[in-house]
């Protein structure tokens, strides 16, 4: 029998590299715009979630967020990919 313990979840929520990234393009055109930054070819921008949940392991934390990120419309498939970055006990 599983015991339910507490876990953490990080993920980033990005957009596609065919998707408009207009706060990716001002922070590459700023870096640019202050010279010494050339070496930047693209930025894009997304958003990093820290989620706090109760589950019976990693993997079932995994499923539980991916479950509920695509369900509840967290983010949107067709723009963005979601990437889940890690999974620890708290």
């Amino acid at each position: 029998m599983s015991k339910d313990e507490n876990w953490i979840v990080e993920i980033v929520l990005e957009n596609k590299p065919a998707a408009r990234d207009p706060v990716g393009t001002v922070i590459q055109k700023d870096l640019l715009a202050k010279k010494g930054y050339e070496m930047v070819s693209n930025v894009r921008s997304g958003q990093y979630l820290r989620i706090y949940l109760t589950a019976n392991d990693a993997n079932d934390a995994r499923i539980i967020i991916d479950k509920m990120c695509n369900e509840l419309r967290i983010f949107n498939p067709v723009t963005q990919n979601l990437t889940i970055l890690n999974v620890f006990k708290t």
